[in-house]
């Protein structure tokens, strides 16, 4: 039996990155599987990749910076599955700029997907998730702890404000929902493409992958961690050492 055994999951963010390998890795593991992303092509391959080797998944396609587009998707998981047990909030956007190219729109393209996005998928899923005992899984970054990037000001002001969340939810929620937060640090994902991070010193000498991660949000989001709420899990080849 799988860690996440006949558990229904919804990751956003899922048709690539860290989002996909968790929902192949969940799936894997026994979880129904609710993909969510705006690329519908991606997600309908993610979807198949599960399906057929026997596992359960499917698409929704949702952009979590448009509120209504959260509503929407709740009252369809709902209708649909009439529960959950575990949400990944995994979708995130990255905007690196010096401060004085800084304006409205790109901190807006940001707030709206990394902190707002992430309230509300969790605000609207909250009332499924207490009635299951559930799981809340937030991604954020290494980012939101330590500077790691001298023009990360959207990204990091935006995920240190993710980790808060995390902690204030799991505080609020204790004994009814765990609420827990992943920092990765630099992951081979689309994210950091075409980024230069050479100057970055991992002593573990490399970048991590999206399944490492992966792994790392299956303990979190199975009964293995279910003494654990509020916690910063960092997943960064020991970059905050430095």
């Amino acid at each position: 039996m799988g860690k996440l055994q006949d558990k229904i999951i919804l990751i956003t963010g899922a048709t690539s990155g860290i989002g996909r390998a968790a929902a192949l890795l969940f799936a894997a593991e026994g979880a129904q599987v609710i993909v969510v992303g705006r690329s519908r092509e991606r997600g309908v391959d993610v979807v198949r990749r599960i399906t057929e080797v026997g596992g359960g998944a499917a698409f929704f396609a949702a952009d979590i910076a448009q509120t209504e587009e959260i509503r929407a998707l709740a009252d369809t998981v709902e209708s649909r599955y009439g529960r959950l047990d575990g949400l990944f909030n995994n979708a995130g956007v990255l905007i690196t700029r010096n401060l004085d190219e800084l304006d409205d729109d790109a901190w807006e393209e940001v707030y709206h997907t990394n902190v707002r996005g992430v309230m509300n998928m969790t605000k609207y899923f909250m009332p499924m998730l207490e009635k299951t005992g559930g799981t809340v899984l937030n991604n954020a970054s290494i980012a939101g702890i330590y500077t790691v990037g001298r023009r990360a000001y959207l990204y990091a002001t935006s995920k240190a404000a993710l980790i808060k969340f995390t902690q204030l939810c799991a505080l609020n929620y204790a004994g009814r929902v765990r609420v827990n937060c992943l920092c990765p640090g630099l992951i081979d994902t689309e994210i950091y493409t075409n980024r230069d991070f050479s100057r970055f010193s991992i002593p573990m000498g490399r970048v991590g992958t999206p399944e490492e991660v992966a792994k790392a949000a299956l303990f979190l989001m199975s009964e293995d961690a279910s003494y654990i709420t509020g916690a910063v899990l960092t997943v960064d080849g020991g970059a905050l050492l430095r």
